[in-house]
């Protein structure tokens, strides 16, 4: 769990009713009293304009590839954490 998950810079963003397909899975995450990551307020804040940014990720991370999914994700991680930003 990350501990030191900073607010963002656009609280209306952050504590704005999700909506979409992460409007579920942030409420289950708050439901855990877990911090929810920033990306999913911006997916789920104006989902008609990041459905397609969501499939395209989705089809990167999990699509056909010589890479397996996991690997995939420790890459991910592991560039997230050489830019301090917690995954």
């Amino acid at each position: 769990m990350i501990d030191d998950m900073h607010p963002m810079f656009l609280p209306a963003i952050e504590g704005a009713e999700p909506k979409g397909r992460y409007a579920a899975a942030i409420a289950a995450i708050r439901a855990r009293g877990a911090p929810v990551p920033q990306i999913m307020h911006l997916f789920a804040f104006k989902p008609e304009r990041t459905e397609h940014l969501s499939r395209f990720t989705q089809e990167v991370m999990r699509g056909r590839s010589p890479l397996s999914p996991g690997l995939r994700e420790l890459i991910a991680a592991f560039t997230s954490r050489r830019n301090n930003c917690p995954f």
